[in-house]
């Protein structure tokens, strides 16, 4: 069948050889030209590409590695900060420990008023543990009762103290950096007559 055009001969394309009447058989060739030389591109391209995925792969994994170096770096962290995170407070308890052990040897050989005396002194260094450490005291005695920082042991009928109140304190309640280690336990006063609940 005839469609008016001429067949060109596929060796003349092979070779580069057309005849320059033929605009069409000219594309074809330009084109397969393009397809060769485009090959050559295709290929740089791609190795190009599988050169980044490398690098990318092996930056993702040193990524990985150093996130696994910071997670056992923490890890290892609290395990110190847990074993040794009270060293300092000890340090600090050992001169009251030795106080106490003076006093004792003392105790046989002293009078009442030189007892009194290391005791004080005893106390004054644990109290300055205690401030150093911002370990604070709750004496609440005279305050309204707070359940949240005092522990009622009783309740007791006063007319010399507001109901409710911290009529006596047991024994003081402390606190760790506003945290609450022990609650104070006090007496809570109730009006006289007022029923007990």
């Amino acid at each position: 069948m005839n469609t008016g055009q001429k067949d060109v001969d596929p060796r003349t394309v092979d070779e580069g050889l057309m005849p320059d009447h033929d605009p069409e058989a000219t594309a074809v060739l330009v084109d397969t030209a393009d397809v060769r030389r485009g090959g050559e591109g295709l290929n740089q391209a791609l190795a190009d590409a599988e050169a980044r995925a490398q690098e990318n792969r092996d930056n993702h994994l040193r990524a990985l590695a150093e996130i696994e170096n910071v997670r056992r770096r923490a890890v290892r962290d609290v395990e110190n900060a847990h074993r040794y995170g009270l060293e300092k407070f000890a340090s600090d308890l050992l001169a009251v420990r030795d106080s106490l052990e003076l006093g004792l040897e003392a105790g046989e050989k002293a009078d009442t008023r030189s007892l009194l005396a290391g005791k004080e002194a005893t106390l004054k260094l644990l109290a300055k543990a205690f401030e150093k450490f911002n370990i604070t005291e709750i004496n609440p005695l005279g305050e309204p009762f707070d359940p949240q920082f005092h522990e009622a042991m009783a309740m007791q009928e006063s007319d010399r103290a507001e109901p409710n109140s911290v009529l006596q304190v047991v024994q003081k309640g402390y606190q760790l950096n506003g945290r609450l280690l022990r609650p104070a336990r006090v007496i809570v006063a109730r009006a006289p007559g007022a029923p007990r609940s």
